[in-house]
């Protein structure tokens, strides 16, 4: 929002959410209709692809996000070194509403223009013409009108809003207030008029004028330099004809310099250009891949989850992971979400790769993605791709790597423990997080709590979380043999009971991990707390019960560029597992933390450091604490 709203700021459609859609709804469908029941000399192929025309924009804007997001995570080539927080991703929330907008626009000038109707599918005249009239008008036109944007009147009430993102997306292009929308879209409505009007339109030069659009304006906010030094160098006036991401990216942060659209000439002509642009695009390009400190290996849970990533729709990675998917993504994507889940496990499944990058105080963690699905954990290739994840990121001089959900189980590696008796000379250190987890959940049971109940399936984390409990006089009761049995040979064989009634349970905190089944949730007190140990939350069936988080954590207020939500955890949560590997490196310790075995009495220890260093647990619900 801008400093002072002007008129005209918000969007009219913004009540509807993602309802807004609908709009566009009944103009297509009347535009498929009226070329399937038109004459051959009425048909009207124009009119009906101005909706394909919406989509295509839609998945080039995205395909332009996800790559800038993994390309700033890497470093590689990056412009701007600044982080970005969840303020900025709500602010750019509604970055489509250009598109529908346009969209709308275009059924007007179809209805209406001389000339926009029946047009043919290519004349190379009027492809000239749209050329030479944004070249020259379009180009002068917003060059002036972006500087009088910049004046203190129109700034604080309308383009203020667009600078607020010091550090760009591809889509903070077109985050704008309404009312500069509408200016936005006469502008560039000029050369498509003109062409109209003379007879010479035609289907292809819409769509590549569009499209045109879209690619620079996302190539001047992607944060990465990518422009070719070549090309400069084969044709010197280049730089007057196209501008490169660091070139624009200096508009904001200088803010009164670079003022042009696409072509710097007119920066050039009136002496705006700033000084440090060859420079900075100089230095871009030099920019080598970051090495980080600390590395997260994860992994992808449902088909779905690949919108919830943050290399996928950034609305949706600012939000946790849902237990169910929308209406919408179940029945309207599931062609593309099988596409895409094929192609992330067969085509790019034998390597992991960077999607996150954040910091925590002086280290520079990243978040690698191993592209298989919760249901391909036993799968036999994960454990070579993580093996080669490990060995690399140790030849780069990497100090830690903690293993995320299934990359660390006892069938698949025993917990990380293949990996280091394979390689005894790592100088890496592994954390399979499950000490940081054990701990979490021991300091998650209210204070005063006397007997818990447990059922779940016996983990590393369950053991020592049972004798810890155990350590602290708290009473155990497990309800299944089974279990009960294999905690007694874990060692936990102190204020251990056997629950042995098929009656209500008296205890009002159950801790449970996978394998807890709806009929024992049932059978809970009213109030109960359920505080889950293992990597996935238990489906919340019981409305009068609470359910704790899974073993996670606050993360410090200190920590950078956290503008996603790790799977279905709240905004700036990390997971324990995740924190493990963070607080490892923070305190420097020199040994491995992973293996069949844990150290029972360092969990206070891992508590204490994790709390030195300004994590925080999560709030428990007001009746339990």
């Amino acid at each position: 929002m801008a400093s002072r709203p002007g008129v005209l700021t918000e969007w009219p459609w913004s009540p509807l959410g993602g309802f807004k859609y609908l709009l566009v709804v009944p103009l297509a469908i009347g535009s498929i209709y009226s070329y399937m029941t038109a004459e051959e000399e009425e048909k009207d192929l124009g009119r009906m692809l101005i909706v394909a025309l919406m989509l295509w924009r839609i998945v080039h804007s995205q395909i332009w996000i996800s790559v800038s997001r993994k390309k700033t995570a890497k470093g590689t080539k990056k412009i701007v070194d600044k982080p970005i927080e969840f303020e900025q991703v709500d602010r750019e929330r509604s970055w489509d509403d250009q598109i529908i907008f346009n969209t709308l626009f275009m059924y007007l000038l179809n209805s209406k223009l001389p000339g926009s109707s029946r047009v043919p599918i290519w004349r190379l005249d009027g492809a000239i013409l749209i050329a030479l009239v944004h070249a020259g008008p379009v180009e002068f036109l917003y060059y002036w009108f972006h500087r009088a944007l910049h004046h203190h009147f129109l700034y604080s009430r309308y383009h203020s809003h667009h600078h607020s993102s010091i550090v760009t997306e591809p889509i903070t292009s077109v985050v704008h207030p309404f009312a500069e929308h509408i200016a936005y879209t006469i502008l560039f409505a000029i050369p498509l008029v003109a062409a109209s009007l003379c007879g010479i339109l035609s289907i292809f030069s819409v769509v590549a004028y569009m499209t045109y659009i879209d690619f620079m304006n996302n190539l001047g906010h992607c944060n990465f330099e990518c422009f070719p030094k070549r090309l400069f160098h084969l044709f010197p006036p280049l730089k007057f004809l196209c501008y490169t991401p660091s070139f624009h990216s200096l508009h904001h942060t200088q803010f009164r310099t670079n003022y042009s659209l696409f072509m710097p000439i007119y920066d050039y002509i009136y002496g705006t250009t700033d000084k440090c642009s060859e420079s900075l695009y100089e230095n871009s390009l030099q920019r080598k891949e970051e090495s980080p400190d600390v590395i997260h290996l994860t992994h992808l849970t449902t088909r779905d989850s690949i919108y919830q990533m943050r290399l996928g729709f950034s609305s949706f990675s600012s939000r946790p992971l849902w237990s169910r998917s929308p209406w919408y993504l179940t029945y309207s994507m599931w062609p593309f979400t099988l596409l895409f889940s094929f192609f992330l496990t067969f085509a790019v499944s034998s390597c992991t790769f960077v999607f996150e990058r954040n910091r925590v105080r002086n280290l520079i963690l990243h978040s690698h993605l191993l592209p298989k699905f919760e249901f391909h954990r036993h799968h036999r290739s994960i454990n070579n791709i993580i093996e080669a994840a490990i060995i690399e990121a140790d030849e780069k001089g990497v100090k830690v790597m903690s293993l995320g959900l299934m990359n660390t189980t006892e069938e698949l590696n025993g917990y990380g423990e293949l990996y280091v008796q394979k390689h005894p000379k790592l100088k890496i250190r592994l954390v399979d997080g499950s000490s940081m987890a054990a701990a979490v959940v021991v300091n998650s049971i209210p204070k005063g709590t006397t007997e818990v109940v447990f059922r779940g399936n016996i983990t590393k984390i369950a053991s020592a979380i049972v004798f810890s409990l155990s350590q602290k006089g708290i009473k155990v009761v497990v309800l299944r043999e089974e279990e009960y049995t294999k905690l007694i040979k874990s060692g936990a064989d102190e204020n251990l009971v056997l629950f042995s009634s098929n009656n209500c349970y008296s205890s009002t905190v159950w801790l449970v991990g996978d394998g807890l089944g709806k009929e024992e949730q049932m059978k809970a007190k009213e109030g109960t707390l359920f505080i889950p140990f293992s990597q996935f939350p238990p489906d919340k069936l019981r409305k009068d019960c609470f359910y704790h988080s899974t073993p996670a954590m606050l993360v410090p207020k200190c920590a950078q560029n956290i503008d996603s939500c790790e799977n279905w955890l709240g905004r700036r949560v990390m997971s324990a597992w995740r924190i493990g590997g963070v607080v490892h490196a923070l305190e420097g310790w020199e040994e491995h933390d992973c293996g069949n075995t844990c150290n029972f009495f360092r969990l206070h220890a891992i508590w204490e450091a994790a709390l030195r260093h300004d994590f925080q647990p999560l709030q428990l619900p007001p009746s339990h604490l």
